[in-house]
């Protein structure tokens, strides 16, 4: 009876947002995805979970109706995949990135498309973003990201990352990863607590 019900209502929240959806393109207009990613972000309770994850799921590349999106939390870009499982949750920025099935990320987390998403000219000027480089940052399957962590590389699946530690370099599988730059912790996840 419960999944019948959630059933519905992810159908029902699909329906509700499909005239924003559309608005951006599905997710082709970059400027108009922004502006839905935003607003849904700000809806509160249930409904607006239901209602974030009804907009990934028809402007990001891929994303499950089984995972859930807290409060302020919205994908910057529409390149990005939301594995089946995954918590998200409040007040995150998510850049371009993949994060695999079952993975948790705690509040207040950004993970950015990257470590050079701008430029400078020779005479040291920003260029803005327009000039940058844009990557898609994996994140694993089975991922504690905890809170306040600021993610640019790559966390390999079943890895941990402290709450405030800041990834610059790639995270192996089964590590554990704390600190600003992310370093390892002796040991791995089994039974790992971070």
């Amino acid at each position: 009876m419960r999944s019948l019900l959630k059933s519905a209502l992810n159908a029902i929240f699909l329906l509700f947002v499909a005239p924003l959806a559309a608005l951006s393109g599905f997710g082709r207009i970059e400027s108009l995805y922004v502006f839905g990613a935003q607003w849904c972000a700000m809806i509160p309770g249930l409904p607006g979970d239901y209602m974030r994850i009804a907009f990934c799921r028809l402007t990001l590349e891929a994303c499950s109706p089984e995972s859930r999106l807290q409060f302020g939390t919205f994908f910057a870009h529409p390149q990005a995949r939301i594995g089946k499982g995954v918590y998200i949750g409040s007040y995150c920025v998510l850049g371009r990135t993949s994060i695999g099935d079952r993975t948790q990320i705690a509040s207040h987390v950004q993970i950015l498309s990257g470590k050079k998403q701008h430029g400078r000219d020779a005479d040291g000027r920003m260029l803005g973003a327009d000039h940058g480089r844009f990557e898609t940052i994996l994140i694993g399957e089975d991922c504690w990201i905890g809170a306040g962590a600021i993610v640019m590389a790559e966390v390999g699946a079943g890895s941990t990352v402290g709450a405030g530690a800041v990834v610059t370099r790639p995270v192996p599988p089964c590590s554990v990863v704390v600190g600003n730059p992310a370093k390892p912790l002796g040991g791995t996840t089994s039974g790992a607590t971070t």
